[in-house]
């Protein structure tokens, strides 16, 4: 009895599968599609860019608009202010000892400053007022502060107190303050004081304190020390 044949798979070719017309179109169709996605991508990215350089060029054009009509300024870098000094150019002859009203405070930890200082501006026959302490704010020989009424005393004060240096104030009357520092060691010998005109010694920059907002410095009620 004769066999009958297997059907053949007519997908197989010698061991080889065979590509349908339907598989040919499905592979042409997905290319297709990744080529459809890749172009919208595309699209998209270049509208965006698009879109910022429009708006970066719509900003500039503001921009300019409101610097040509004065509503808009770049800012750009000042010089440093100077330091302006507000020690007083004038010269000043010397008062006369007996026209200088004094008040003397002790701004360091040495108990009895001011009252040793203050017998010693009496001895030379100036008027001494108020002896007392103060915070200590200032550092140096001694600190010799008035308004502007009081800067020809305050002159004849530095004159005696040989490295100290001046500060003004609003104070609207003569008197002139001296403010003992912890670099005080004693008065100028009176007979070596200088009388010939001459001008304020102000204060030097490492005399200062940190904090300039405490100039001048003013003293505070306090015992005599």
């Amino acid at each position: 009895m004769a066999r009958k044949k297997k059907p053949q798979d007519v997908s197989v070719l010698h061991g080889h599968h065979v590509v349908s017309g339907q598989e040919l179109r499905a592979t042409f169709d997905s290319g297709r599609n990744a080529d459809d996605t890749a172009r919208v991508r595309r699209r998209v990215l270049h509208g965006v860019v698009l879109v910022l350089l429009i708006g970066l060029i719509a900003a500039g054009i503001i921009t300019a608009l409101a610097i040509i009509n004065g509503k808009f300024s770049i800012p750009s870098a000042e010089p440093a202010a100077k330091t302006v000094s507000a020690c007083p150019a004038a010269t000043f002859d010397y008062t006369p000892n007996q026209q200088v009203n004094l008040n003397v405070y002790n701004s360091t930890s040495r108990p009895g400053l001011a009252k040793s200082v203050a017998d010693d501006f009496l001895a030379r026959k100036f008027v001494v007022a108020t002896v007392g302490n103060t915070e200590p704010s200032y550092r140096g020989v001694a600190a010799v502060i008035s308004g502007a009424a009081g800067q020809s005393a305050a002159f004849s004060v530095q004159r005696n107190l040989p490295g100290s240096d001046y500060f003004q104030d609003s104070r609207t009357d003569g008197t002139v303050d001296v403010i003992l520092s912890q670099d005080y060691r004693s008065l100028a010998p009176a007979e070596l004081v200088d009388q010939t005109p001459g001008t304020l010694s102000c204060p030097r920059e490492s005399r200062r304190v940190a904090d300039d907002d405490m100039w001048p410095v003013m003293p505070s009620a306090a015992p005599a020390s």
